[in-house]
């Protein structure tokens, strides 16, 4: 008899089931390309628990960039996204909500900051195993400077329990609320533990996870990052 013990390969950890993605096919012609608050009220409107559920998170809307003679509009809540049948809602969940999200969303009529949508049918999408790990906005105080952003967030990850090793920060944006604009970073995480990165994509980082904020999407890579600050 032989007994063998050891630590888990990345290929072979298995993706955690805990949390899930929730991706929802949507009606809707536009949304403003500053979105964040107007779907999360109407999302929390439609669906009243999310706001006190920890582990949920609503991923922003993103089309493409500026491409074949298209230009992407600039941001702010009065310039609009146009968006294609392929366009699709996104929500994290914790596991014991997947059936209330997939009962009550599809059919849910909605208005997002003036524009009507309805929520189709919605299928669940696990974890990535990628290690290299990219939000849109990650909230900041103002005015603080890219190094100082990286050490913050490098403290509040090593806090969770996960170390950074090469990271990268990208544009500023203002995102409006009816008490003020919040300020954040885009942020870029390479060469994670696979467990690390499971981890960041359950827990996120920072505040306003409804809001699309600290959510960890896998990224293709540090340089393509590099290429678009």
């Amino acid at each position: 008899m032989m007994y063998w013990n050891q630590e888990s390969s990345p290929e072979t950890l298995p993706v955690p089931e805990d949390v899930v993605d929730l991706t929802f096919a949507v009606e809707c012609r536009q949304l403003p390309v500053d979105h964040a608050y107007a779907l999360s009220e109407a999302l929390s409107r439609a669906v009243p628990w999310m706001a006190e559920e920890p582990l949920v998170a609503v991923h922003s809307i993103h089309v493409a960039g500026s491409q074949n003679g298209w230009e992407r509009p600039p941001h702010g809540t009065d310039n609009f996204l146009h968006l294609s049948r392929r366009t699709r809602l996104s929500i994290r969940a914790p596991r014991h909500r997947i059936d209330d999200l997939l009962g009550a969303l599809p059919g849910t009529r909605l208005v997002v900051g003036g524009c009507p949508m309805t929520i189709g049918a919605g299928k669940v999408r696990p974890l990535s195993r990628e290690t290299t790990l990219f939000a849109r906005y990650v909230v900041t105080q103002p005015n603080l400077g890219e190094e100082d952003f990286l050490a913050s967030a490098a403290r509040a990850l090593d806090e969770m329990g996960i170390p950074v090793r090469k990271a990268l920060c990208g544009k500023s944006t203002l995102l409006e609320t009816p008490t003020g604009a919040l300020h954040t970073r885009s942020l870029l995480l390479a060469d994670l533990d696979v467990e690390a990165s499971f981890d960041l994509q359950r827990l996120g980082l920072g505040p306003n996870r409804l809001m699309g904020c600290g959510v960890f999407i896998p990224h293709k890579g540090v340089d393509a990052v590099s290429k678009n600050r």
